[in-house]
């Protein structure tokens, strides 16, 4: 009796376990990050969003949209009405559009959390100046697998990520992106706000890496967060 017993329950909890395992599948991806050791405790993923390895350069994204297209441009912008003076969405400032005074990507325009599920999220402006502060990290110009990029250090654990030069996507994609191979343009989930036509994210070359503001319509990389509790931990 005590074996069947025992033999129930462990039926019982790999049923229990491979339950949970396949809801937890269906609701969100499993993919890799990294703890680098930073004051905000953001966990940052291995590799871009589309992208199977951390050189890849994975899918570009106009700010605010969730999928890759093949033209770059205001006139098919998601949230404009053909210019970056007729803003729908996302806007601080009437001569750029409709004022919502929204500043922060919600959950559906998030390409982070559309592609990956609920448990990611693009950078702030503050956890992308975060990423190359000398303070906590070092940036180095150099290749993985034969791709240019920065490969980012922490200096209080050593962990490290890198990000490819993956360039950028502007008008009608060329067979190539802008640049690839020399600079990286990478999103965070905040509004510009002295311009509600560009949002901010990450930029890098070979001898600099730093933050500021692009057009919303360009197609960026977009490289996630790990959240937890609703927030970066």
């Amino acid at each position: 009796m005590k074996t069947k017993s025992s033999l129930s329950f462990l039926l019982l909890l790999v049923a229990y376990l491979v339950g949970s395992s396949v809801f937890c599948s269906c609701s969100e991806e499993v993919h890799d990050y990294v703890d680098l050791g930073l004051p905000s405790g953001t966990l940052w993923a291995t590799c871009n969003v589309g992208a199977n390895s951390p050189e890849e350069y994975g899918n570009y994204f106009a700010w605010g949209e969730t999928e890759p297209k093949n033209d770059y441009s205001w006139s098919t912008y998601k949230y404009c009405k053909g210019s970056s003076t007729t803003m729908t969405k996302y806007c601080t400032d009437s001569y750029y559009g409709t004022v919502d005074n929204k500043t922060e990507l919600e959950p559906s325009d998030d390409a982070a959390t559309a592609n990956w599920g609920s448990g990611w999220q693009m950078p702030s402006f503050e956890q992308c100046r975060e990423l190359y502060n000398s303070s906590y990290t070092t940036t180095t110009w150099t290749t993985m697998n034969g791709k240019y990029g920065r490969k980012i250090t922490s200096k209080s654990n050593g962990n490290s990520i890198f990000l490819p030069a993956a360039g950028y996507r502007f008008g009608t994609s060329p067979s190539s992106p802008c640049y690839a191979g020399s600079c990286g343009y990478y999103w965070s989930r905040s509004l510009y706000t002295s311009n509600s036509g560009a949002a901010c994210g990450l930029y890098f070359d070979s001898s600099d890496i730093y933050t500021g503001g692009y057009y919303r319509y360009f197609g960026d990389s977009v490289r996630p967060g790990r959240v937890l509790k609703d927030k970066f931990i």
